[in-house]
């Protein structure tokens, strides 16, 4: 009896982190011919701690430049401020934050979640209703496990799950190696802004290197299934 052949993997797209925000007028300026110049998905806005009538403000100032390229556009935390503000959803940090923001995003916003350490609180995570499950963050320290660990999780998680995965590269080899392992998205920020060509460029780098992985990958599906 011949097996079934497996449905091509769509391409992964960028889920792009910004820098810390404090004064928005730059990042709204070049957000419309970045979000042009490669498939972003969404946008995680990180806000500089400060009261919530500025970082309110500071979320619409973006909005428009972020949603109208086409992209969600996610807050880092700050939950109660997503509705007020006009985001789209928001990302947790561990399966508390995300049991607690649930009632406030659901069913009509995106909630999203990391901080996930171990292949349990992976599961738990989408059993509680995760839009998504970001594995290879940095924690609090700033540690991060290996690189061939993220990929082994999301290898794992892309085979048996339904809920998107995504993968944090913190460059553009692990941009690579996340796509070849199942990634849905990968999530980018620090090594783009850094770029001495600009973000425009290392954004065109990145989409490029996901695109190459995975044309690898299901070349290689194909060749295995024939």
């Amino acid at each position: 009896m011949a097996t079934k052949p497996v449905p091509p993997r769509p391409v992964p797209r960028l889920y792009l982190a910004t820098p810390e925000v404090d004064d928005p007028t730059a990042l709204v300026a070049s957000l419309p011919g970045l979000l042009a110049a490669a498939d972003v998905a969404a946008v995680l806005v990180r806000l500089k701690i400060t009261d919530q009538r500025t970082m309110i403000s500071r979320i619409k100032a973006l909005a428009p430049a972020v949603q109208g390229g086409g992209a969600a556009l996610l807050l880092d935390g700050h939950v109660e401020l997503v509705a007020r503000a006009g985001a789209d959803g928001a990302h947790l940090t561990g399966i508390e934050a995300l049991a607690e923001a649930m009632p406030s995003l659901k069913p009509d916003r995106i909630a999203g979640v990391g901080g996930l350490p171990t292949r349990h609180d992976s599961m738990a995570a989408g059993e509680a209703g995760a839009d998504y499950v970001l594995f290879g963050e940095p924690d609090a320290q700033g540690l991060r496990p290996a690189v061939e660990a993220i990929g082994e999780r999301l290898e794992w998680w892309a085979e048996l799950f339904e809920p998107p995965c995504i993968g944090y590269a913190a460059s553009l080899e692990e941009a690579r190696e996340f796509a070849a392992a199942g990634a849905d998205f990968v999530l980018v920020g620090d090594f783009i802004w850094a770029d001495p060509r600009g973000a425009a460029a290392a954004l065109k780098d990145a989409e490029q290197a996901i695109r190459q992985a995975h044309a690898a990958t299901s070349g290689k599906v194909k060749a295995e299934q024939g």
